[in-house]
């Protein structure tokens, strides 16, 4: 497989492995900029932060109340299936994270989206 970089409104994204099973990306968030405030039914994600400060927004279900928190380097967040969530590159700095995922790679419900997607 040849990785593939994917241009999105937001930076892009590289897919560097794809299986059956799971997917390997690394996401690169432009300093600024946001993905959508989303869920996800089936799909189950990991990210860890290989540079940059990325902010998450996030909610689980059970208490619907959104939360933040800051991730520096190295900094590791789980997506379990339905939780609320949204990465931001909002701390100053561009973004680059490695997400290993389920391969569920339309499974996207957006609740908001800054690019109108």
């Amino acid at each position: 497989m040849k990785a593939a970089i994917i241009n999105k409104p937001w930076g892009w994204e590289e897919i560097w492995a794809q299986t059956e099973d799971y997917v390997g990306k690394i996401l690169h968030i432009d300093k600024g900029q946001r993905l959508s405030l989303q869920f996800h039914v089936d799909k189950e994600e990991t990210i860890r932060v290989l540079s940059g400060k990325l902010e998450v927004f996030y909610s689980e279900r059970r208490d619907g109340q959104i939360k933040s928190l800051i991730l520096e380097e190295g900094g590791v967040f789980h997506v379990s299936p339905l939780t609320v969530h949204r990465f931001c590159a909002t701390q100053g700095t561009d973004v680059e994270i490695l997400e290993v995922s389920t391969n569920h790679l339309d499974d996207v419900t957006r609740l908001e989206d800054d690019y109108q997607r």
